[in-house]
């Protein structure tokens, strides 16, 4: 066995022996998405499904303890992570496959907390150029109250070939 494998066996053993019901919990949230093998890591992590609309895109993220602050209550950086990425998703899929697009601004409010069962998070475009797009959203918690709504600016540029 590698070093690498080593280290992460050890420390695998030291959560499975010492950690709390709370920790163990998220080590199987963690384990479970790292298992799926499709998309980033990021999304992978997260859980996120993603679903194409007439509006847009959405996606959706179960609540568990790993995306919470110290409040209990979701994490405003994974809010934005999940904003910056149904947005990223949604400029990418409406992109002719020579095209991509990269966040140029990102403007978030938040207006309640991440509470609940799931969010899940609504983008749509609002301008679509030749060179840039511009995209709001909105995050809504399992009982429709909305926690955040969002616009960000796409710079669109040509993709590197591979």
């Amino acid at each position: 066995m590698n070093l690498l494998h080593e280290k992460v066996k050890k420390l695998f053993q030291q959560i499975i022996e010492n950690g709390t019901e709370e920790e163990l919990h998220v080590l199987e949230h963690v384990l479970e998405g790292l298992d799926k093998k499709e998309h980033s890591y990021i999304n992978r992590l997260l859980h996120m499904d993603y679903e194409i609309t007439e509006e847009g895109l959405e996606i959706k993220i179960p609540l568990h303890p790993m995306v919470n602050n110290p409040l209990k209550i979701l994490h405003g950086g994974i809010t934005a992570t999940v904003i910056d990425t149904a947005m990223g998703a949604l400029v990418h899929h409406l992109l002719p496959n020579d095209k991509a697009g990269v966040t140029t601004q990102l403007t978030i409010n938040y207006i309640a907390p991440g509470i609940g069962d799931d969010i899940i998070c609504k983008a749509r475009i609002s301008h679509h150029g030749s060179k840039t797009m511009l995209v709001n959203a909105d995050v809504l918690r399992s009982d429709g109250q909305k926690i955040a709504q969002a616009t960000g600016s796409f710079f669109i540029i040509d993709r590197k070939k591979t």
